[in-house]
């Protein structure tokens, strides 16, 4: 594919520039140049690595201690990563043994609990959950708001934090997971809120922070805005589509920078 320039003068190559997708390969024949066709292979092979990588549970339950956060570690009901893919209805369920854990940790209600799932990439969340959580502590503690109870959860879908939350009768929940790998990025953490949390919530109930990683939303960014909506979800009762997320507008930037 030859790089021709647009009435404004820019050319693909500025575009290259710009974002990390796949824009203005070449062609070599009728088939992509090697080096591209290289890269596609080695980005699909980080991707498929990311989904199977092992979840590093003992690492994220000492890195919470040492933040003060002690954890509960619990399981959904999948016994191994071929069937966490194959039914993801699974990974939205608790199993026996952590239902009766963390019944025994429901000691009242708690304004906000956190919830650190691999999800489709533990990759990610190995890399880049407890730096969200040690930006996120000091801006939740500006504005009066404590982490109650944090859980680590093994095989879980995004809503297996509703009934997570449910069960320990947190207000609100947010829930760190491993986002579905892409070819630019197979690292990707996103960060789901809920308020209320209850079994049977559909997405429209939740807000997203997506695209947490080093090329992507920076921790304290990232911090910044789950901080905004979970002191105006639980000030105002509500998550989803009812909270807009204006955390970067400056009036709205109140809560104190680390």
């Amino acid at each position: 594919m030859a790089v021709t320039s647009g009435p404004s003068g820019r050319s693909l190559r500025d575009l290259k520039k710009l974002t990390p997708a796949r824009v203005g390969l070449g062609r070599s024949g009728a088939s992509l140049p090697t080096e591209a066709l290289l890269e596609f292979t080695l980005d699909h092979a980080r991707a498929r690595d990311a989904v199977h990588a092992a979840f590093d549970v003992s690492a994220i339950m000492q890195g919470l201690g040492d933040l003060g956060l002690p954890a509960s570690e619990v399981a959904s009901r999948v016994h191994d990563r071929k069937e966490y893919l194959k039914r993801p209805d699974l990974g939205r369920m608790l199993d026996a043994a952590s239902q009766k854990l963390l019944e025994g940790c429901a000691e009242g209600s708690r304004r906000l609990a956190i919830v650190i799932g691999d999800g489709l990439s533990p990759a990610a969340v190995n890399a880049h959950a407890l730096e969200v959580i040690s930006h996120l502590v000091p801006r939740l503690a500006a504005d009066g708001i404590e982490i109650g109870h944090a859980v680590v959860a093994s095989g879980a879908r995004v809503a297996l934090g509703d009934e997570i939350g449910a069960i320990l009768g947190a207000r609100m929940i947010v829930m760190l997971i491993g986002e579905r790998p892409g070819l630019s990025a197979s690292d990707s953490l996103g960060a789901y809120l809920t308020f209320a949390p209850q079994i049977g919530l559909t997405d429209e109930k939740r807000n997203c922070v997506s695209n947490i990683h080093r090329a992507g939303l920076g921790y304290d960014e990232a911090a910044l805005r789950i901080a905004w909506l979970v002191r105006e979800g639980l000030a105002r009762e509500l998550s989803g589509v009812a909270l807009k997320d204006e955390s970067a507008q400056p009036a709205s930037r109140s809560i104190t920078s680390n």
